[in-house]
């Protein structure tokens, strides 16, 4: 007859600290982050994005703060202080022919080039969000009209549609004229890709339950669409930023940019300062360099911003 030997396995002792049956019970929790907070660290992590940031806060100091400690009037002449070289006579960056101050021109320039830049995107972005929303997310004939508009346009060149409005309407040569005229012509390539990203993003789930659910089609633009579109909105007002200092600069040596009484800009000391560039050489390089440094900083947060909104960048770890 076969026996049944039965047996039994001695209790392990508990540890000190641990629940009776020596099981080990550990709590591991992660803070949730918001696609926010995600964008935000990525970005503060991102070595090259930070060093423009710096570099464009900096310029915007020395801009908008640097004529509280340096009070000189850009507009002052001086008959006795005529194309003075960069640190005689009390001019840190020399003088210009008439006797005006270069390092306050420089103040003022950056200024009014700040001032082109905010009025060319507050007037480009809404005017390209709006297009290319209305395009991507109505498709059919909406989009067959508005995308035909936009090649149209497209079709001539921007510099050249700028000179002839220029040209045409001189009394528009001031900051507040060329910003609000390149805001007008400025928003085309905006217009297409918010379009493109719409046509992705109206087909995702959450917009069909939020149609199943009786959205309005503004609600599904504004809180579920455009949301979603933020990293292409934000990437294109930097390099787009970037690219209105550089097209008025180009305007002003063309002779048809800012040209008001009284008025400048980098773009218009870099002009002035061309045919000066043998005999005074600081005329042309200093707003130069001020104009690259101010480009190159706003075209190294986009590309700082673009990777903070690109999650599968590996370049970048979150």
């Amino acid at each position: 007859m076969a026996t049944t030997q039965a047996t039994t396995e001695a209790p392990v002792p508990a540890e000190p600290g641990l629940p009776p049956g020596g099981g080990v019970e550990r709590e591991f929790t992660v803070k949730a982050r918001s696609q926010r907070q995600q964008v935000l660290r990525r970005f503060r992590r991102n070595k090259v994005g930070m060093t423009g940031l710096v570099i464009f806060l900096a310029m915007l100091a020395f801009g908008f703060l640097g004529p509280l400690f340096y009070d000189v009037d850009y507009a002052t002449l001086d008959r006795n202080a005529q194309s003075v070289p960069p640190g005689e006579q009390g001019y840190p960056l020399g003088s210009d022919e008439i006797g005006r101050d270069l390092l306050a021109g420089l103040m003022s320039g950056v200024q009014r080039s700040m001032l082109i830049v905010l009025l060319f995107v507050a007037i480009a972005l809404p005017l390209g969000l709006l297009v290319g929303a209305l395009a991507g997310y109505f498709g059919k004939w909406v989009d067959s009209l508005l995308m035909r508009l936009v090649d149209l346009i497209l079709t001539v060149p921007l510099l050249v549609v700028l000179i002839v409005v220029a040209s045409n309407f001189p009394e528009a040569r001031t900051p507040l004229g060329v910003g609000i005229l390149l805001g007008l012509f400025g928003w085309l390539d905006l217009a297409r890709i918010v379009r493109s990203q719409f046509l992705s993003l109206r087909e995702k789930e959450y917009v069909e339950a939020a149609h199943a659910l009786g959205a309005s089609n503004s609600r599904i633009i504004f809180r579920h669409l455009i949301p979603n579109a933020l990293g292409s909105l934000i990437v294109w007002t930097t390099l787009a930023a970037a690219t209105a200092i550089i097209l008025e600069a180009s305007l002003t040596y063309l002779g048809v940019g800012v040209n008001g009484a009284g008025e400048t800009s980098l773009g218009r000391l870099v002009s002035d300062g061309v045919q000066a560039t043998t005999t005074r050489p600081w005329l042309f390089y200093f707003p130069g360099i001020t104009l690259l440094i101010i480009v190159l900083s706003i075209n190294l947060i986009g590309d700082g911003i673009r990777d903070a909104f690109d999650p599968s960048n590996r370049r970048v770890r979150a």
